[in-house]
């Protein structure tokens, strides 16, 4: 695939804050985020050409349009489970790349909580049309034995990777003000949480549940220094769906993201990258769970397979480790409304790479990457946007 590399780039950004926002509309939401966007790139709303608006519950592109008064230009509604919010960026810098618009805006939103769910109320069926027993928490928690069994690591060894990771997320959540949960929780009340899957995951091992907004705004780079000196660049923009083999193959073996692991060499390919460790300044991934961001730590080629629980205790992937990841405190501590996610992961660069990342602001970051994952460890769409500094 010949991709879209240095083709589009993004000229403003902006995301609410992730919370349980009660006392806020999807109107508000959305105001906050585009405003803020808007703002950042000194244009108004009828400087957007189109719009691809991502969420996971909203029916259709009037959700948007009735808000901002786009005055019938076209809102094109995307969803993609926990991939809407790359999806949405995807298609629009797609529609850039095509030439078909100047300017265009990607949005995600989501109100989950006042929804009267908490979580995912829509199961996937199997193909004789019944519905599973168990729901997120429980279907990646197979990953943990499955883990444990391939790799010979204690169950003991694990879960303080595991824990690691949770402690990890939630300092750097602590850093960031747009974030859900901004405390350090302590390493032994992380280990003593109240079980959701026993043994093998926790509450403190499951992301949250949030409201928010966040949004890009696209342009061509032949155009984007007429609106400001410094945009961002769009190395990829890519996804990839599941084929059925983790679902009907009995050798899938619960360790691995296979839908992740294919994408990742697609998009190191088509950004130039032949080592992330060393080439990628900071990495937004799906920590969905704690043991989820450690099966792609190997799925994503940051570490060798078996020792992403190692590199977790090491230290790697901490803000001052060798590759920082969930910098921003990911899904587990800034929150997930899943429409919005992947553009918030996004908006963590387009910060570092401005220096408007306050108290966890990176050192001359200039490649950054973002990932999502939706649906269960054996059958999901994956999703990967990678963006850097400059050109090249």
């Amino acid at each position: 695939m010949a991709g879209i590399k240095d083709k589009v780039t993004v000229i403003g950004m902006g995301c609410t804050k992730f919370d349980e926002r009660w006392k806020d509309s999807r109107e508000d939401l959305i105001l906050e985020a585009v405003n803020e966007a808007l703002d950042d790139a000194g244009l108004t709303i009828d400087d957007i050409d189109a719009f691809w608006f991502g969420s996971y519950y909203e029916v259709a592109g009037y959700t948007l349009s009735n808000v901002l008064k786009t005055n019938f230009k076209p809102v094109t509604r995307v969803e993609n489970n926990c991939c809407t919010g790359l999806e949405a960026f995807r298609n629009a810098a797609y529609g850039i790349a095509s030439g078909a618009y100047g300017v265009v805006m990607a949005i995600g939103m989501e109100k989950l909580k006042d929804n009267g769910f908490s979580g995912n109320p829509f199961a996937p069926t199997y193909r004789d049309n019944t519905s599973p027993a168990y729901g997120g928490p429980a279907g990646f928690s197979l990953l943990v034995p499955a883990y444990c069994e391939k790799y010979g690591v204690k169950f003991e060894d694990i879960r303080e990777a595991m824990a690691s990771v949770s402690y990890k997320n939630h300092y750097n959540g602590s850093l960031n003000p747009k974030a859900m949960y901004r405390k350090v929780t302590p390493i032994e009340k992380i280990k003593t949480s109240p079980m959701v899957c026993e043994p093998y995951l926790s509450i403190m091992d499951c992301s949250g549940v949030s409201d928010g907004c966040a949004c890009a705004i696209l342009t061509s780079a032949e155009n984007a220094h007429k609106y400001r000196p410094d945009p961002m660049y769009i190395k990829c923009a890519e996804v990839a769906s599941a084929n059925g083999y983790g679902t009907l193959v009995g050798e899938y073996d619960y360790t691995t993201v296979q839908e992740t692991a294919h994408l990742a060499k697609v998009a190191y390919e088509q950004a130039g990258i032949t080592d992330p460790v060393e080439q990628l300044s900071l990495v937004e991934l799906h920590d969905c769970f704690t043991i989820t961001e450690i099966v792609l730590y190997e799925d994503l080629q940051f570490s060798e397979r078996g020792q992403g629980w190692k590199d977790a205790l090491d230290g790697k992937f901490t803000k001052d480790g060798k590759l920082p990841v969930n910098i921003d405190g990911g899904l587990k501590a800034f929150g997930h409304p899943v429409g919005a996610s992947g553009i918030r992961m996004i908006y963590e660069s387009w910060l570092q790479f401005h220096g408007r990342a306050g108290e966890r602001q990176l050192e001359n970051p200039t490649l950054g990457m973002a990932h999502n994952l939706g649906g269960y460890p054996w059958e999901n769409v994956s999703a990967i946007a990678i963006v850097g500094k400059e050109p090249g």
